[in-house]
């Protein structure tokens, strides 16, 4: 199949290299168009349910809400897991879905299911599906400002007309942008119609709130009565009763008293208010301002709508579209990140191009050779853009890392393949003979074979990487499949392209060694003529290296996958739950200002509280600020971005009964999303009673406070929220002949207040809310004398048929497959994140003793950390045998397999000797480092056992044939190791954003290298000296080789006495020559 694939490619060159330069232009066009990321989308296939129950604790939203649409869902097809969060007025459930499933498939068997249970949900509440985005998907933030604004504080009347404009102006247009799933308006205030009744003046003409609430809602509505024939015309008839101003409402008539009309401005003041807030914008501890987080699609091109939002933006700017000269000014830019991560992955793949082509040029020695290798270096990458567009694999740091793996790999066959060529063509033309295209042809023939098994193997390498699950499966999956793609298309090109070229450019010459060569293979000839006299020596010194590897292990550590510097910083900071909004803000400003003076600090933005949106959860005693850093050349001398984080909780030590956990925007929305939880490590307290989940959660929170490492420690709130509660005595509310619903009616309306309408300006829409005014509202005294009107006229107070009382409560109430749960974080720092969790489960289950219905479970990126050993576990041995597989098939020998195999723990020391050096933990990179310095190794012992077996065959003894074959095969091993070393070097210096994740990589496969190629070519020539024969074997070759010897003592005997018959020298020049060797396959 080879030797026919490179016959056509010989006969159709001209078509071959024409259909090369069309694919590659094809590959550079859709490069353009290649969905680009910084990070692949890890986020699970999720539906979040919202649902917005004003005025209900989180018990009450729990027991009325959560409870029946978790139910409801249980059961529902792909369904894997189902978390809640159950706050004040608010039910936020997510539902997990397996990665096969569609996410439109998922909300359309959820919105069935909601349907069903919509009956059973409390009057007026309905169950809202989220955003159809992901963890990646706040993509662009922004605030409203004026360019004269400053440094001064904004008036309240600002803040709400700037959130007016953001509602009703900027929202629309910005949402009106392909790709944008959700945009959430946070800060400011928003503007409400309101009726402040007056208590007295309704007691005084005998009304209830109710009545006016009554009188609002049916007194703002038009009708339509149909269509009336008047003689050949037909008018359309309609009753217009909407309200459209401030006194419309004043001049409602409640009803008539004693002749005289009672109108809503004589019991009530009406005017604009704003809505009870649940949250506010700090922008740099100055003032407040007015957001908008916009939310992209699920799998939507991330520079592409981030591009499509700063156009608008730029034509809502420049066009002063938005009145009284305000601006859309940016706070967080995804592509900024975007950016910063493509340059750090495209300067690491253009300075590995580089460095791969000087190697190129110093081993071969040829320029012709080099340039047609270098070709295929460069039309690789091209064809391989070509192929992710076509299977919707993004551009991001991973993948386009996977094409900086592959850049040392990907020219090994066009080097094979160049160099056996190289030496043929140079053969004929000192003999002379057939065509050009016929050498070509025998050499890549000849070596189809080796290369094709050989890289078979690096791809079957990283194949089972596809199947790692969870968020590391998202992460490394395209890396190995860009891998994959890469050196297929490298393969296909070696046995197309190559010979094509080949065929054009190459010109033979002598296989002399380069200058470098020449002075690298010295001292290794004489170390290996040392090697192979002491044997038994070597191989225990390689087995104490392995021993020391082995025992090296259990001191790096163990980690999950290191997290990449965003460049921006998310210091969440949690309060008391009890503390007021306005409390909150005051603090939160002195906060963010000491954020502020941090050295490296450019602005910050904080987000307090939740949005607009119901499927943000905030609170008013939580913060979400984003600190957005300087350039790194701007930081302090020596300091990095921990560094910063670390002064940051220095800075905000000053407030009292906060918890602060530094993230980033990028990994906390993901870790939130994906686990439920934002720190490294979460143990989770699974039981029914609140009372007993706080007990241990504080128990283990003393435990974890004295391990070392402990940073940002956190847990879940379940008590601290006041509840002034009001509850009803039956008995009393019977004698006067009231009820429940009486009862419940004047606190909703007269403290929290009720929309009883709706006004429209336009296209504007604002609730219209009764409530009382603040001086009848605002302490338990003043709840306590709400007054009541009884049916029979008689006026009670709330007091009287009620017990009034504060009580602690929970702020929120979480839920875990149908079950309450307390989470306990803390994130992670001087100490790996594996030997932390081990102490800390000793710790925790020694001290710790969990009553019976209650149970624990370890999560966030330790649970990720698990998951990916347990998985690597099976991967890694199934890996291993797929190789000894393809070896066994490559050499027929069993023996000879095994040998090869015993290179993996030769390359492994380095490997681990390296992370030790470059104080890197184990992690999932780490070991997938691993696993591509298996494949490079194992390439190098196939070139060198396919070498000795080659020699023997020609009839070499078994000493003669290592020598000459470690000799012979010197060059393709070494440059084979030097260009996936260098490829990778700026992998391992590179600091841009994104370094830190495919720097373990690197440090294993640079430092596993650097031992593997010495040991294949000093140990393995030992060990196959040793036992890479059986005796039976030994004895068949030593009989072959005396066969092929007295052969040739014959020949040369005859071809003498025809000379001496013939007597002319020169009559047959070729008689006396010993049988020709056979060319060894070049691997």
């Amino acid at each position: 199949m080879i030797r026919s694939l490179v016959a056509w490619a010989l006969k159709q060159r001209v078509v071959m290299v024409a259909l090369t330069l069309v694919i590659a232009a094809f590959g550079a066009f859709g490069l353009r168009s290649l969905s680009v990321d910084a990070f692949p989308d890890v986020t699970n296939v999720q539906v979040q349910i919202a649902t917005e129950v004003p005025g209900r604790p989180p018990e009450e939203v729990e027991r009325f809400v959560t409870v029946p649409v978790e139910i409801a869902m249980r059961g529902v097809p792909g369904l894997v897991e189902m978390r809640s969060l159950n706050r004040n007025g608010l039910s936020l459930i997510t539902l997990v879905f397996t990665d096969d499933t569609d996410v439109y498939f998922a909300r359309q068997v959820v919105l069935e299911r909601l349907i069903e249970v919509g009956q059973r949900m409390p009057q007026g509440v309905t169950p809202l599906l989220g955003p159809v985005s992901t963890g990646l998907g706040e993509v662009y933030q922004y605030t409203l400002e004026h360019p004269d604004d400053g440094t001064r504080a904004l008036t309240v009347a600002e803040l709400k007309k700037r959130r007016d404009i953001q509602d009703w102006v900027v929202r629309p247009m910005l949402r009106s942008v392909p790709g944008v799933a959700e945009i959430n308006s946070q800060g400011g205030y928003v503007r409400q119609y309101q009726v402040i009744a007056n208590p007295e003046r309704l007691r005084y003409y005998g009304f209830t709130v109710r009545d006016l609430h009554s009188a609002l809602a049916r007194n703002n509505a038009n009708s339509s009565g149909g269509a009336m024939p008047v003689k050949a015309e037909q008018y359309l008839i309609r009753g217009t009763g909407l309200i459209t101003s401030l006194d419309d409402i004043r001049n409602i008539v409640l009803r008539e008293v004693r002749g005289i009309p009672v109108y809503v401005k004589d019991v009530a003041e009406v005017g604009f208010g704003e809505e009870f807030r649940r949250g506010a914008i700090i922008k740099d501890g100055v003032t407040e301002a007015v957001a908008g987080i916009i939310q992209m699609q699920r799998g939507a091109n991330a520079r592409e709508v981030v591009g499509r939002i700063k156009k608008e933006v730029a034509r809502i700017n420049d066009g002063n579209v938005l009145p009284d000269g305000l601006k859309i000014v940016p706070f967080y830019d995804r592509t900024d990140l975007v950016d910063a991560a493509l340059l750090t992955v495209g300067k690491v793949l253009l300075e590995g191009v580089i460095l791969v082509v000087i190697v190129l040029f110093i081993f071969l020695g040829d320029v012709r050779s080099s340039i047609i290798v270098v070709c295929t270096l460069v039309l690789t990458p091209l064809m391989t853009f070509l192929v992710m567009g076509r299977i919707g694999l993004s551009a991001n740091l991973m993948s386009l890392g996977g094409l900086a793996i592959a850049i040392g790999l990907m020219v090994d066959g066009a080097v094979v393949v160049v160099e056996n060529a190289y030496a043929r063509l140079g053969h004929a033309s000192r003999t002379g003979g057939l065509r050009k295209e016929h050498y070509i042809l025998e050499a890549a023939s000849e070596v189809g074979k080796p290369v094709l098994y050989g890289i078979g193997i690096i791809i079957l390498v990283f194949l089972p990487l596809l199947s790692l699950q969870g968020m590391e499966g998202k992460m490394f999956a395209p890396l190995a499949l860009t891998i994959a793609i890469a050196l297929a298309i490298s393969l296909l090109l070696s046995f197309t392209l190559t010979p094509a070229l080949c065929s054009y450019v190459l010109k033979g010459g002598s296989e002399e060694d380069t200058w470098l060569l020449r002075v690298l293979k010295r001292p290794y000839l004489r170390a290996l003529d040392w090697c192979i006299g002491h044997g038994r020596t070597v191989i225990a010194g390689s087995l104490g290296l392995l021993v020391a590897a082995i025992a090296a292990i259990g001191l790096l550590g163990t980690s999950f996958i290191p997290t990449m510097q965003e460049g921006s910083l998310t210091p969440v900071i949690v309060r008391v739950p009890k503390i007021s909004l306005d409390e909150s803000i005051k603090l939160e400003f002195e906060a963010m200002a000491a954020i502020a003076t941090v050295p490296g600090v450019a602005k910050v933005m904080s987000r307090l509280g939740g949005g607009e949106s119901p499927a943000d959860p905030g609170l008013p005693h939580e913060s979400d600020p984003i600190v957005t850093l300087k350039p790194r050349n701007q930081w302090p001398a020596g300091w990095n971005q921990d560094r910063i984080a670390d002064a940051i909780r220095e800075k905000l030590k000053f407030l009292p009964g906060v918890e602060v956990s530094i993230s980033q925007p990028i990994a906390a929305r993901v870790d939130e999303m994906v686990s439920g939880v934002r720190s490294q490590v979460a143990i989770k307290i699974f039981g029914d009673d609140l009372g007993v989940l706080r007990e241990k959660g504080d128990a283990i929170a003393r435990v974890l406070s004295s391990l070392p490492g402990t940073t940002d420690l956190r847990v879940e709130r379940v008590t601290g929220q006041n509840y002034l509660t009001v509850r009803i005595d039956r008995d009393a509310i019977a004698r006067f002949g009231l009820n429940v619903e009486d009862v419940n009616d004047l606190i909703e309306t007269a403290v929290h207040g009720k929309v009883a309408s709706v006004v429209y300006e336009g296209e504007r829409r604002y609730d219209l809310l009764v409530r009382y005014p603040k001086t009848d509202r605002n302490n338990v005294e003043s709840v306590s004398n709400l007054l009541l009107r009884s049916a029979t006229g008689a006026v009670v107070a709330l007091k009287d048929i009620a017990v009034i009382s504060v009580l602690d409560g929970p702020p929120q109430i979480s839920r875990e497959d149908g079950q309450r749960r307390l989470v306990i974080g803390a994130n992670v720092q001087g100490i790996d994140l594996g030997s932390y969790v081990a102490q800390a489960q000793a710790r925790i289950g020694a001290e710790v003793a969990l009553p019976p219905g209650y149970r624990l479970e370890w999560g966030g990126q330790f649970e990720n950390m698990e998951r990916a050993i347990k998985r690597l576990s099976v991967i890694i041995p199934l890996t291993i045998a797929a190789i000894f597989f393809l070896l066994f098939l490559l050499f027929d020998s069993v023996r000879q397999a095994v040998l090869i195999i015993t290179v993996l723990p030769l390359a492994a020391i380095g490997g681990v000797f390296g992370l030790l050096v470059a104080r890197e933990y184990l992690s999932v990179p780490a070991a997938v480092g691993f696993i591509n310095l298996w494949g490079i190794a194992v390439l190098n012992g196939v070139v060198l056992i396919s070498q000795f077996r080659s020699l023997l065959e020609g009839g070499a003894d078994l000493k003669h044939a290592i020598r000459e074959g470690c000799e012979h095969r010197f060059r393709p091993v070494m440059m084979t190791a030097t260009v996936a070393m260098l490829a990778l070097v700026p992998m391992l210096f590179s600091t841009g954003p994104g370094s830190e994740v495919t720097r373990p990589l690197a440090v294993v496969v640079i430092g596993g290298l650097i031992t593997s190629t010495s040991l294949t070519l000093l140990v393995l020539p030992v060990l196959y000296g040793l036992f890479g024969q059986s005796r039976a074997a030994r004895q068949v070759d030593e009989t072959a080789r005396e066969e092929v010897r007295q052969a040739r003592a014959q020949r040369a005997l005859a071809a003498q006495a025809t000379h001496e018959a013939a007597a002319e020298p020169d009559r047959d020049d070729n008689a006396g020559d010993p049988l020709p060797e056979p060319n060894p396959a070049r691997t």
